[in-house]
């Protein structure tokens, strides 16, 4: 009867070896289906540090060694236009907010301005929002007819990734590239935005 092993080759550690788990970390553990042949190496909550190599050892004679490569991304959210956006007095604020490679879409998108909830039903008006959910999830919010107030931090935070953040500025007959703070003058200038799509698997357990 042979026996089947797990080893995580980073750091040549045994992960298991039948049923039984030889490491402290209890996101590992081996499954086994009754009557069968098959042994899998359950990862519980993937982190990125899970990323590498993994054997999976069988102890015929002579012995046989598979190996897996796998790779652990969190998903991505972006704002496009960030992280500062200039917007004329009296147009449209809109914002478009991207989650990428989730296991699956967000079952709820949230946003937020200056850290409160927007309110779609406030007596200002003006406020919606459309989210389209699929391999990449797009949470657009348009706030129309801006003004001094609507200035700030937008936030965008979906249910199963980390937020994004841009932080809007309203200008009253300004140029964006000369901003004045009291009595600083600060001239900046704004390089095209480039926006870096990461092509990655996002991976539970490897069976």
């Amino acid at each position: 009867m042979f026996s089947v092993s797990w080893v995580r080759h980073r750091d040549i550690h045994l992960l298991t070896a039948g049923r039984y788990t030889y490491t402290s970390d209890q996101r590992f553990e081996a499954v086994h289906l009754p009557h069968s042949d098959e042994w899998s190496l359950r990862i519980k909550y993937p982190q990125r540090k899970d990323t590498g190599i993994y054997e999976c050892q069988i102890s015929t004679t002579p012995p046989v060694g598979h190996f897996v490569y796998l790779t652990v991304v969190e998903p991505i959210t972006e704002i496009l236009g960030g992280p500062e956006l200039f917007i004329n007095e009296g147009s449209t604020i809109n914002l478009t907010c991207l989650v990428q490679y989730a296991p699956e879409p967000p079952p709820t998108i949230t946003w937020s301005h200056n850290g409160k909830p927007i309110n779609f039903d406030s007596p200002r008006g003006g406020i919606s929002l459309v989210t389209e959910k699929g391999a990449t999830t797009t949470s657009r919010l348009l706030v129309q007819k801006a003004s001094l107030i609507d200035s700030g931090l937008y936030n965008c935070t979906p249910s199963n990734a980390e937020p994004a953040t841009i932080r809007v500025h309203i200008l009253n007959g300004e140029h964006p590239a000369a901003m004045y703070h009291g009595r600083t003058s600060t001239i900046s200038c704004l390089p095209p935005i480039t926006i870096l799509t990461f092509i990655l698997a996002f991976v539970t357990s490897v069976t």
